[in-house]
């Protein structure tokens, strides 16, 4: 039988099904947009321009990298949530600012205030605030997870959305559920009690740290990939797929309830199992896999649904996995600076692969944009078989 201490508290059961909320609601807005933006661009003036559909869907990702330290320096200043409440308002104000654009400049413009709402850092911060070590990464794995899940979801039910209710439409939902995310922090989440700061390692330590940069070039190349591939997907399911941009369900939603029929126990046997190392590295190798996929097959319905299918499962596996590992392998004395580098890194990828793949794909071609894709997969496979993976925690 495992100890009390190996269990999580009410409480801790409560923070994190909280904070994954606020972290869910606030990702489903953002992810939303994914599915259906490269289809919708050409209505707007300049958005056969790949090159700017690309950077309006990465300019979030910019305004993250740079404001995301900085926000989390802010939480431990003047307290988590008043800072959050901040961010969450500004991804508001850019979310309606997108919904009003008139042209593409205007939407990047939006996309811009949408990421300066960088609570990311914060959010993690405070869900260390309110759990004890031990239960920290079963957390940490629940807010991961929530982002897959969201992911998903958007995937799913954007296309039927913006069939009803149009861009301007989601960009509107976007909000709303960004003030639905501050009423869960408000109501929900416990104010933490205010503790004197701990002796910290300086950021140097965090940043040079072999392990932590590994695993921030993962979440790095595994949220480029993500973005470039949407630029191109949305608009291969119609050409090739024949699959009106309201019919996309049609292929996401059976590839995404698969796919979490697979993850799960994935999961399981990476946490219980100890066998993290081999489900992490077969999860990056799955990502090289369905670029090659998409490559060489991505000109047929059946092939785009396939890859998807393999994608769903690598990407979810690996968005629940990595601030896991974050959490564990970052020095206790310097968590927050850990995860305040972490979701920079995230925030540059997200960025890089709007900008980069909508770049790639407007000189070169889609095939190019997946080629490059591989081409980062594989290399974040050699760099994680450099890893060292730290030990299941026993039971206390």
């Amino acid at each position: 039988m495992s100890s009390p201490s190996d269990r999580m508290s009410p409480q801790e059961r409560r923070v994190g099904a909280a904070l994954a909320s606020i972290f869910g609601l606030r990702m489903l807005g953002l992810f939303l947009i994914l599915p259906v933006f490269a289809v919708y661009a050409p209505n707007l003036p300049g958005g056969h321009d790949l090159g700017l559909v690309g950077l309006a869907m990465g300019a979030y990702g910019l305004t993250q990298a740079v404001l995301q330290i900085p926000f989390g320096i802010a939480s431990d200043r003047w307290g988590r949530k008043p800072v959050i409440v901040v961010g969450l308002l500004l991804f508001v104000l850019g979310s309606f600012i997108a919904a009003w654009a008139p042209d593409m400049h205007w939407m990047i413009a939006g996309r811009v205030v949408q990421g300066a709402g960088a609570i990311s850092a914060a959010v993690t911060a405070l869900a260390a605030d309110l759990t004890r070590e031990e239960q920290r990464t079963k957390v940490m794995a629940m807010i991961g997870s929530s982002i897959g899940l969201v992911f998903a979801l958007s995937l799913v039910v954007a296309p039927l959305l913006y069939g009803w209710i149009g861009m301007g439409g989601l960009f509107v939902l976007t909000g709303g559920l960004a003030l639905l995310a501050i009423a869960v922090l408000l109501n929900v989440v416990p104010t933490p009690p205010r503790v004197p700061a701990l002796v910290r390692l300086p950021l140097r330590r965090v940043l040079v740290d072999g392990d932590l940069l590994k695993l921030n070039l993962g979440i790095g190349v595994l949220h480029m990939i993500q973005m470039a591939m949407f630029v191109v997907l949305p608009r291969a399911l119609i050409e090739y797929g024949g699959l009106a941009a309201a019919e996309h369900w049609k292929v996401y939603l059976p590839a995404v309830l698969a796919s979490f029929a697979v993850m799960v126990p994935a999961i399981i046997a990476a946490e219980k199992k100890d066998r993290m190392r081999l489900v992490f590295r077969t999860a990056i190798a799955l990502i090289a896999v369905v670029q090659l996929g998409l490559y060489l097959f991505g000109d047929s319905l059946a092939g785009l649904a396939l890859c998807l299918l393999l994608f769903f499962v690598a990407f979810n596996i690996l968005e629940a996995t990595l601030p896991s590992l974050v959490s564990r392998t970052a020095p206790p004395e310097a968590k927050g600076a850990a995860l305040g580098v972490y979701n920079t890194t995230q925030a540059i990828g997200l960025f890089l692969g709007g900008a980069l793949g909508g770049l790639i794909a407007q000189r070169l071609g889609s095939g190019a944009v997946f080629a490059v894709c591989g081409g980062l997969a594989l290399v974040w496979l050699a760099v994680a078989s450099t890893m060292r993976f730290p030990r299941r925690r026993p039971a206390a």
